[in-house]
């Protein structure tokens, strides 16, 4: 059945079953809910339900993101202009006149003026805890400050993290942002390859580094790594070493590096200079599939803006509440979790295995932190659910109110597992967006049922369509995901292209003025969506975005290997595994010594999340008439899909070898 998706609400269907429904109570006190009431009074008319929020949302932006302004309390200058070039994608520039700090939104927004609210707790999995009130925050992000400005540190100049998600990183980032600074961090079980190819792009000025990280039950070093990483950023000038698993790291191999406690300045209060809409925050990273991953630059106001109307609003987050999200510092996630502070909430840090000492560490930890707000990764909640974790029978969950799932599609026996399992009385919100637009665009709604295997909602001011392959819009079927009109959180650009030349090719050549975002989806009658998997060639093995080029530029440094093509087969319970193909060199055989030896440049090089579950030998390798190979066609043929463009490869007799293969059965 095809449909406009603005219909959506007028339509009939089958509704999956609803696993929770928000009592009546809980809808009316929610933030969403005070939202409506307020917007109705903005449109000058009724807005009964969600469907109707949505749709005039989407269609009046320039009343919509001011009232999400006010409501959510963000501190600054918005200007008069609201949207400027609103048909343009890309083009439109949102609050163009506005003024801000990112920092001060997050340091004195939403906590109501007592800085004896508790900002950050700390747990690592040896049972390390660290808290810290918003006045020791903001004290040692005035410190940081003064360090970065003596450093020399610029509006503009970038700053580099190497680090595990520990509180110095919640601290450095933030004294960034009040300097006008640029952020970029990478979680610390990176190779030094994968580091350089981000960090080696944006020339940093500052390099934070972590000593070492701990995950299950050991202590991994990071210095020698970052000795590495250090040498190949010809741009910075200073190294901060955050002691963490030595109480005195040996710098030996980085001559001139800081300790943390000596670069920290002597100040008691930041500074909040303000900055344009779009000044660059942060600097993220594309999952590098097509070569080097791109970086990404979001501006401070897009993220501050889109973070807030998704975590009051969607997720109905309040003042003083905890909010946990079982994240590093190389996704996203982390970003979005910081923002949370900007609501007046405490964020929960944690560090190391999320079944360390045992699979239900995580869930110790919500209990007995009395956590609100728990998110995690849906192969974590599978995880749990074949380990026969039972959260519900040995802790007190009575304080949590929402779990939030993403990195992956969240399947219907995991929904069935949290609500048998864990709470009968909690939203379930499966979340799904990218580092592309570093926030959501389909997730929870405090307002709505969670329904088995969907996600609840399109979020607010977030034209998301469904689009077949003919470009029209679709109910019901899968299609590519679109968003067909522009949203504050658009990346600004790519990292040094002043021209503006890459936006259009990686978001909105395919179909013209309007962004796909490469996720084959379902829109259901009722306003959910449903998450098939990727429509690109992206790995995603465990919830976690991969690209197949990071593993190309690591297999190709083997004599023996000719060339390779690296695709994702699905397991049958929602996750992925990592299969790569080796055409060797003439005469060769693909043994098991050669194997092992892959496997481990690999997680060397790359991280341990890029191994390769299964490495085969084949004889070829097809390739289109331009001379690219087409992972996409081997994927469909180990999926036991036709392939759709048999007709544009060079050689698509090559892909009778990778059909049936026995090793990849089971």
């Amino acid at each position: 059945m095809r449909g406009r998706c603005d219909d959506v609400a007028a339509m009939t269907a089958t509704r999956a079953p609803a696993l929770w429904t928000p009592a009546p109570e809980r809808v009316a006190a929610s933030r969403m809910h005070a939202f409506r009431i307020r917007a109705q009074a903005v449109a000058g008319r009724a807005l009964a339900d969600y469907d109707a929020l949505w749709r005039w949302s989407v269609r009046s932006p320039e009343l919509f993101w001011p009232l999400v302004w006010d409501f959510c309390g963000v501190i600054g200058g918005r200007g008069e202009r609201v949207l400027v070039d609103p048909g343009a994608m890309p083009g439109a520039r949102f609050f163009p006149d506005a003024e801000l700090n990112f920092a001060e939104n997050l340091l004195d927004g939403g906590a109501g003026g007592d800085d004896r609210n508790l900002a950050l707790l700390f747990r690592r999995e040896d049972g390390l805890r660290r808290s810290f009130d918003r006045a020791e925050l903001r004290r040692l992000v005035a410190r940081c400050q003064a360090g970065l400005r003596a450093a020399g540190v610029q509006p503009g100049d970038r700053v580099a993290a190497f680090v595990p998600n520990f509180p110095e990183a919640v601290i450095a980032m933030l004294a960034t942002a009040a300097c006008g600074a640029t952020w970029s961090s990478c979680s610390p079980d990176f190779g030094t390859a994968g580091v350089l190819d981000r960090f080696g792009q944006i020339e940093p000025k500052i390099l934070l580094l972590a000593d070492g990280y701990i995950y299950k039950g050991k202590a991994h070093d990071c210095l020698a790594r970052g000795a590495q990483v250090r040498a190949g950023l010809p741009s910075v000038t200073t190294v901060v070493v955050v002691p963490y698993v030595a109480a005195q790291p040996d710098l030996a191999g980085l001559p001139g590096a800081v300790l943390w406690e000596d670069f920290l300045g002597a100040a008691e209060a930041p500074g909040f200079p303000c900055f344009g809409f779009d000044h660059p925050l942060y600097v993220m990273y594309s999952s590098g599939t097509t070569g080097r991953p791109k970086c990404i630059v979001h501006g401070a106001g897009g993220t501050l803006l889109q973070h807030l109307k998704e975590h009051q609003l969607h997720c109905d987050l309040r003042a003083e509440e905890k909010l946990f999200y079982f994240t590093t510092t190389g996704w996203m996630m982390w970003n979005w979790l910081v923002t949370g502070l900007a609501s007046g909430a405490a964020l929960v840090l944690f560090d190391g295995s999320p079944f360390h000492p045992g699979p239900a560490a995580l869930w110790d930890l919500v209990a007995e932190e009395r956590v609100e707000h728990f998110g995690t990764s849906a192969k974590y909640l599978d995880a749990c659910k074949k380990a026969g974790v039972e959260p519900a029978a040995g802790h007190d969950l009575g304080a949590l109110r929402a779990i939030y799932s993403t990195g992956s599609p969240l399947v219907p026996e995991s929904f069935d597992w949290v609500y048998d399992r864990v709470k009968a009385d909690v939203q379930l919100a499966s979340i799904s967006g990218g580092t592309d637009i570093i926030s959501c665009f389909v997730l929870g709604c405090p307002l709505l049922p969670v329904r088995r295997g969907e996600i609840q909602a399109r979020g607010l001011g977030m034209a998301v369509e469904v689009r077949d392959a003919h470009g029209r819009s679709a109910v019901g079927e899968p299609g590519e995901l679109v968003c067909s009109r522009p949203f504050p959180s658009m990346p600004t650009g790519f990292w040094n292209d002043p021209g503006g030349a890459r936006d259009p090719a990686a978001y909105f050549e395919h179909f013209p003025g309007v962004w796909r975002h490469g996720d084959w989806v379902e829109l259901t009658e009722h306003g959910g969506v449903v998450i098939h998997g990727r429509s690109d060639a992206t790995l995603n093995p465990g919830g976690v975005r991969i690209g197949t080029a990071e593993i190309y530029r690591q297999v190709e440094q083997f004599d023996e290997v000719e060339e390779a093509v690296v695709v994702g087969q699905s397991t049958g319970d929602g996750d992925q595994r990592v299969i790569l193909f080796l055409r060797l060199r003439a005469g060769l055989q693909l043994g098991p010594e050669l194997v092992e030896r892959v496997r481990a440049r690999v997680r060397e090089g790359a991280t341990p999340r890029h191994v390769p579950a299964a490495v085969l030998q084949v004889h070829d390798i097809p390739r289109t008439r331009s001379g690219k190979i087409s992972e996409i066609a081997v994927r469909d043929v180990l999926e036991g899909r036709q392939v759709a463009n048999a007709e544009a490869l060079a050689n698509p007799e090559a892909l009778a070898e990778y059909r049936d293969r026995p090793e990849l059965r089971a």
